[in-house]
């Protein structure tokens, strides 16, 4: 789920060019509405964009409309999201054996740009797909079950932080996505959209970077903290024969070692169906 820097940039003009060229008599107007959805995350514990753990979310959104082209929107969200690496196809993954759930809450300002021209009431021009790009701020706190309980994963220190530097569970990101919108009536419309979450941090799942020192971590955290940071033990216990008919050593938490991607943050998209209801007035008459 990587972002395209150089077409979000062109979609940037595509809005300045909107705003620019509709005449004064465009359709101005406020929105609300709110949405239910499923949510999906991508990242270390799901690189092969599994759709199979797809959590509920919902939210709120206000929208003003500059003109049948341009909109900025103002929307509050949150869902649960989720992943298990017993999922992944990849031996490795499977090997390492984390998990996390987490809900995330994020709200976002983004800028719309409308395929068509979109007027409220109208029988030739009240529906059109539309992308939109902004920035958001979310929040997360990633858990993982063991031993029948769920515990925060950022106060067990896993990839050997110091007490005190855990990551952050509030970050920014980029707000991404399509969808299409569609008049009920003059006052209501459908709008149906697929809209991504890319935040600058790669801690969403608790996953990142290399194994620590485990004797470190036991030293500082606790035992339960070990336990954590290498869940491969646990599949071993269970299932001795994957490591040794795959040829994976036992366990895979030496010091050093990769344990996640740092370089590709974490990603989760809303997959959402919204009912929104329109304040405007109309400044012109038409079909």
């Amino acid at each position: 789920m990587k972002l395209n820097i150089p077409v979000i940039r062109r979609l940037f003009f595509l809005f300045v060019f909107a705003y620019s060229s509709f005449q004064a008599n465009a359709q101005e107007g406020v929105e609300v509405g709110a949405w239910i959805a499923g949510v999906n995350y991508f990242g270390d514990l799901n690189t092969n964009l599994r759709l199979n753990r797809i959590g509920p979310a919902g939210g709120i959104g206000l929208r003003y409309n500059f003109n049948e082209r341009l909109c900025t929107k103002l929307s509050g969200n949150i869902g649960q999201v989720s992943a298990y690496d017993k999922d992944s196809p990849n031996i490795y993954e499977r090997a390492r054996n984390l998990s996390f759930k987490s809900i995330v809450a994020d709200a976002g300002l983004q800028f719309e740009f409308n395929f068509l021209p979109y007027l409220h009431g109208s029988k030739d021009n009240g529906w059109t797909p539309y992308l939109f790009v902004g920035l958001g701020i979310s929040y997360f706190n990633p858990k993982a079950k063991m031993d029948g309980e769920w515990y925060p994963l950022r106060t067990f220190g896993t990839e050997g932080q110091f007490k005190g530097e855990e990551y952050y569970t509030v970050a920014g990101g980029w707000v991404y996505g399509a969808g299409f919108k569609i008049d009920l009536s003059y006052e209501w419309s459908l709008n149906i959209d697929v809209s991504a979450r890319r935040l600058f941090s790669d801690y969403l799942d608790d996953v990142s970077g290399v194994y620590p020192d485990a004797e470190d971590v036991q030293d500082l955290r606790g035992d339960l903290a070990t336990r954590f940071i290498d869940r491969s033990s646990e599949l071993y216990q269970q299932d001795p024969d994957f490591f040794t008919r795959n040829n994976i050593e036992h366990p895979i938490g030496e010091p050093g070692r990769q344990r996640g991607n740092s370089r590709n943050n974490d990603t989760y998209v809303y997959f959402g169906i919204g009912l929104y209801y329109y304040f405007g007035d109309l400044k012109c008459p038409y079909d």
